[in-house]
């Protein structure tokens, strides 16, 4: 028997399915945006990446903005730490996740030796008594922040993040699910608690399935947040290992779950959600956060829109080719520019410290839709208006966009 004929997908619909997927090819909200729409994108995403950067806004509440427009912060706060329609874990790195998949990610829990960090590892193993102590700790009072369990002189663990033992601790009971955490204080300090206290009781009373079924199941999801995807993409959405990704991928095959196509330019098989959307056209108009699921795969932005895009935050200021905090601006279905952003809290500016236009574009339609976008970003953020400065190709157009030529000025 021959092997089925595998279809072929234009880079151009590709590109379309993957936006749908994430969520870019539905209009933006008119009005009354709140806690409902808000589930709605993180049950599409499944993954909504945190991360401390503060300079323009907590990464987490970027991906919503991105797709509603402007929203009350105040609604997903409400989701994440007084609903608890969401839970936080290590997903695809420190995540919120949807708590129907809490069950799929106790294998990893109940493996945190394999997964963990060393310091993490070596605490438990070498004091594993106080991190009991920790955890009676927790049971006894209730929730605790790692600030409180600091005592006396830090010892300094040598690790990237330097915790003292007692956020360690907690950190290490964090990653096996005894602890999990109930919110996020203003200054972003994780409050601990008992799972059992925080996630609602139909979660955890949910069968717990096996490692393989689990794995098949966050591939599924993965498959569904991505529209079309290669292996490495499926399993990068949750941090898998290769080798369980790709049974699970096969297995779905198997299914006609996941559909194999091969996508012009791609030089990868691909896997195709057989649901998936393929809208004919994608009007989406956002600045898309450094840590947004469409984009935090670095080699997947570049084979589906063509844009080569890193994080430089780390990157000494010198070196740095377009700003510390770049966030790829989507026009229609293409990632047309790069703006580098602050928001200017005191002075109540949101600063566009650079901004770089890709070959190609039409300047004054791009930076008329940006400075609509930047406009929108400032209202959101409670911040007065927005300066741009001389830097990048795209800034003299995006100062015109405005009304005037002068760089400099408010927007």
């Amino acid at each position: 028997m021959s092997a089925p004929a595998i279809d072929r997908l234009p880079a151009g619909l590709a590109r379309r399915i993957a936006l749908a997927a994430q969520g870019f090819a539905d209009p933006r909200p008119s009005a009354d945006i709140g806690v409902r729409q808000l589930r709605r994108v993180v049950d599409r995403l499944a993954v909504v990446q945190i991360d401390s950067v503060n300079v323009l806004s907590r990464a987490h509440y970027l991906p919503a903005f991105s797709r509603l427009g402007s929203y009350p912060r105040a609604a997903l706060d409400d989701l994440t730490a007084r609903r608890h329609a969401v839970f936080e874990y290590w997903a695809h790195e420190a995540s919120f996740l949807p708590v129907r998949l809490h069950p799929y990610l106790r294998w990893r829990m109940a493996a945190a030796e394999q997964h963990a960090w060393g310091n993490m590892v070596r605490l438990q193993r070498e004091r594993s008594g106080f991190v009991a102590e920790v955890l009676e700790r927790v049971r006894a009072e209730g929730p605790l922040k790692a600030g409180e369990l600091l005592e006396g002189r830090r010892e300094r663990s040598g690790e990237m993040w330097d915790w003292h033992a007692g956020k360690v601790a907690l950190e290490w009971l964090f990653f096996t699910g005894a602890v999990t955490a109930t919110h996020r204080t203003t200054s972003f300090e994780k409050v601990y608690d008992l799972t059992e206290r925080v996630l609602p009781a139909a979660v955890l009373q949910a069968p717990t399935p096996e490692p393989a079924d689990a794995v098949r199941e966050l591939v599924r999801t993965a498959s569904r947040a991505l529209g079309v995807a290669t292996e490495r993409d499926l399993r990068d959405y949750f941090r898998l290992k290769p080798a369980a990704a790709r049974t699970a991928v096969q297995e779905l095959a198997d299914a006609g779950e996941l559909v194999p196509v091969e996508v012009a330019g791609w030089g990868s098989p691909a896997w195709l959600d057989p649901e998936a959307r393929r809208p004919r056209r994608i009007r989406a108009q956002a600045l898309l956060s450094p840590f947004d699921s469409l984009v935090w795969e670095r080699p997947r932005v570049e084979r589906i829109f063509g844009f080569r895009y890193r994080l430089e935050i780390y990157t000494p200021a010198a070196k740095r080719v377009h700003g510390y905090y770049v966030l790829p601006f989507l026009l229609g279905d293409q990632l047309v520019a790069r703006a580098d952003l602050k928001a200017d809290r005191k002075a109540g500016v949101l600063r566009v410290q650079s901004v770089h236009g890709e070959p190609g574009i039409d300047r004054p339609t791009v930076a008329a839709a940006l400075a609509e976008e930047l406009r929108l970003m400032t209202e959101w953020l409670e911040l007065d208006e927005v300066g741009v400065t001389g830097a990048g190709d795209l800034a003299s157009d995006l100062a015109r966009a405005s009304g005037t030529a002068r760089t400099d000025v408010a927007i």
